[in-house]
């Protein structure tokens, strides 16, 4: 699958670390996402897989990375189950999301045979490199001598400027209310106006703007009424900011009024446990991913993990031994007890062999 072509300045490369939320269903839904500043083509097999959290739907490039770390470095092939195909494997071998769309040090990943010394390898790894500690590892039986994947990705951005809280309120008429931040005079315009980017503005209900972090990630809130898939968004989002004519600077008239985010959940994808993989003595066990993402008025943190536990040898079989001498072979002649050979043989062709009749 070639990821390099173009599909528009304005999407970029969408997995700076991957995660959507889309409120569906909803009157007043929108889009969110971040992404680095290169471009790709896209395709249902960058969001695989989709997690739903009530009507919403939450995706992250985490478990990805190990599924493309157990496919190309374990068993060097696609996935596949016995006894019948598997949507959501075939999307993962697809590898819509790779390393080559995260930068280095926003990820750290690791593999082995489940022991107590690689949990403590992976520990160390990502206390060091993100200063973080581990949801999930204590999950894990690392007495087991089961093969285990796993990934994390870390990301934390600020944006230019701390954009102001608003009132609280609820979000498309619920009964509880959420807390919001924004803009909401001419002079909070004026001050937080480097803080954001217009992409396009076509209706009171079909909008999207960019908001500016101090780094290469970038926000961008896409107001829609529509339901779609994760990859339709982002082409809409293209090409809509690619028609959009008008003024794309946030001026002293505009307002933003966008909702706190809080993501702390855990997935099993129980779809792809207990099922043996051709070809290979592997069943996975456990898959396993979390979430923790955090959006306010200062910026946003992501905290995501991912593993695959995979029981090895799994029936236990008479072990078939084939003594095969058919290719190139050593002779050995020695009398009994002793060490010193009396003839050898090095046999590489069939120029000492008898020829049949």
């Amino acid at each position: 699958m070639n990821f390099k072509r173009s599909i528009g300045y304005a999407l970029g490369l969408f997995a700076a670390f991957g995660i959507f939320l889309f409120m569906q269903n909803r009157a007043d839904a929108f889009l969110w996402f971040t992404q680095d500043k290169d471009t790709r083509t896209l395709n249902e097999a960058n969001f695989a897989p989709v997690n739903e959290i009530g009507k919403n739907r939450v995706w992250v490039g985490t478990f990805q990375l190990v599924w493309n770390d157990f496919k190309n470095d374990i068993i060097k092939a696609p996935v596949k189950f016995e006894g019948g195909k598997s949507k959501l494997a075939e999307k993962l071998n697809k590898e819509g999301f790779t390393t080559a769309d995260i930068s280095d040090e926003s990820y750290y990943k690791n593999k082995g045979i489940a022991t107590p010394a690689l949990k403590k390898e992976i520990e160390d790894g990502i206390k060091e490199k993100f200063n973080e500690t581990s949801d999930i590892l204590d999950n894990i039986n690392w007495d087991s001598k089961s093969l285990v994947v796993y990934a994390m990705l870390k990301k934390d951005f600020e944006y230019l400027k701390e954009f102001v809280k608003l009132a609280d309120g609820n979000f498309n008429n619920s009964k509880e209310n959420v807390e919001y931040f924004g803009v909401k005079t001419e002079d909070e315009a004026r001050e937080l106006k480097d803080n954001l980017s217009v992409l396009f503005y076509n209706s009171n209900n079909d909008y999207a703007v960019k908001l500016i972090t101090k780094g290469d990630d970038e926000v961008i809130l896409y107001r829609t009424d529509d339901n779609k898939s994760l990859e339709k968004y982002i082409y809409d989002v293209n090409k809509k900011t690619e028609k959009f004519d008008g003024d794309k600077n946030f001026d002293k008239n505009d307002r933003l009024k966008v909702p706190f985010i809080k993501i702390d959940e855990m997935f099993n994808y129980d779809e792809l446990c207990n099922k043996k993989i051709k070809g290979t003595n592997f069943e996975i066990q456990g898959a396993i991913q979390t979430v923790k993402f955090n959006l306010d008025n200062k910026g946003g943190s992501l905290k995501s993990e991912a593993a695959l536990i995979m029981k090895m040898n799994l029936v236990p079989v008479e072990e078939i031994r084939n003594f095969d001498f058919s290719k190139p072979f050593v002779l050995i002649l020695k009398e009994k007890d002793k060490e010193i050979p009396y003839f050898i043989a090095d046999i590489k062709n069939d120029a000492l062999l008898k020829k049949a009749e």
